[in-house]
């Protein structure tokens, strides 16, 4: 598996990507996502390919994009993560998480920690982003899709 920062060479890919309305309960689109990263340099959006197939896609946020969930200035957020549904099932979400840390050091070396925000409701995320390495330290806070466990990987 190998992480990519998004460019218009992978427009098809993130065209054809699909997810559940179960899943969207609680993850926003990669098109919508590329767009709002197009639109704030704070933004990036992440590819995880399994050979020629874009298999998980997520979001790191800096600066003000982190600031509703901590209070570290040197921590980065993780949003708008999935699956595509195809590819559900086979541990590609669980691979891209793994990779996240050196992807993270390589790429943002002032940051020091890796933040994001599960569903309440949502607990197999929760188990997989545990399984990670991830640690609920016990923040909570209100999101537009209920309520939200905030969860941290120190670098």
């Amino acid at each position: 598996m190998q992480l990519y920062f998004y460019n218009e060479r992978f427009r098809n890919a993130i065209d054809q990507y699909t997810l559940t309305a179960e899943q969207l309960r609680f993850t926003g689109t990669p098109v919508n996502s590329v767009k709002l990263s197009n639109e704030d340099s704070d933004r990036d959006s992440i590819l995880a390919f399994e050979g020629d197939e874009l298999v998980t896609f997520f979001v790191l946020h800096r600066n003000e994009g982190i600031k509703p969930y901590s209070n570290n200035h040197n921590a980065i957020l993780v949003r708008a993560f999935s699956t595509d549904f195809r590819h559900q099932g086979k541990g590609y979400a669980h691979q891209a998480l793994m990779l996240l840390p050196d992807f993270v050091k390589e790429h943002y070396r002032e940051i020091n920690e890796i933040v994001l925000a599960v569903n309440l409701q949502n607990d197999a995320a929760q188990s997989l982003y545990q399984k990670c390495g991830y640690v609920d330290e016990g923040e909570r806070r209100m999101g537009g899709k209920g309520e939200l466990i905030i969860m941290s990987y120190h670098l």
